[in-house]
């Protein structure tokens, strides 16, 4: 072997070696794991079917953007009353506002015949929050939008 192959053998064992001695990175911060939560929903549906058929009858199901196809919830009627409630679970936090608000709606049956198809988000309280901002209002894409805290709590935008 020539002098020169051996000199560059060496500066490579050297190198492997050096290699060895440093110390292992640490491993970086874990990733944050997505906060959920439980959020009282409650619809208050108007006094009167606006409807001439018989699809007054049927439930009020509650939607929400973070939902996939089959996870709506079905919202129970309140006795005695107009009000419909239920609970969203595995809600994503996303309060403070580091990101869009939630879109949030019900099908309300007593609103078929209406411009919105049955679709609403107006009398709508998500996490005690009544909601005040639409997207697509008196459409059929009609969406209330919220912010959810920690404690399930909503927040209307500002």
């Amino acid at each position: 072997m020539s002098a020169r192959l051996r000199r560059l053998a060496l500066v490579c064992l050297a190198a492997g070696a050096v290699a060895c001695l440093h110390p292992d990175v640490p491993a970086g911060p874990s990733a944050l794991s997505a906060r959920a939560v439980n959020v009282q929903i409650e619809y208050r549906q108007p006094n009167g079917c606006a409807n001439q058929g018989t699809a007054c009858d049927n439930l009020v199901v509650f939607f929400g953007s973070w939902m996939h196809p089959g996870e709506e919830i079905y919202l129970a009627a309140v006795p005695g009353s107009h009000v419909w409630t239920g609970v969203a679970t595995s809600v994503p936090v996303n309060w403070p506002p580091v990101d869009q608000p939630h879109l949030v709606r019900v099908f309300d049956p007593h609103l078929v015949e209406t411009p919105t198809g049955g679709v609403t988000a107006a009398r709508l309280a998500v996490g005690g929050q009544v909601l005040t901002q639409y997207d697509s209002a008196g459409t059929p894409q009609e969406s209330g939008l919220v912010y959810v805290d920690d404690n399930g709590v909503g927040r209307n935008p500002y």
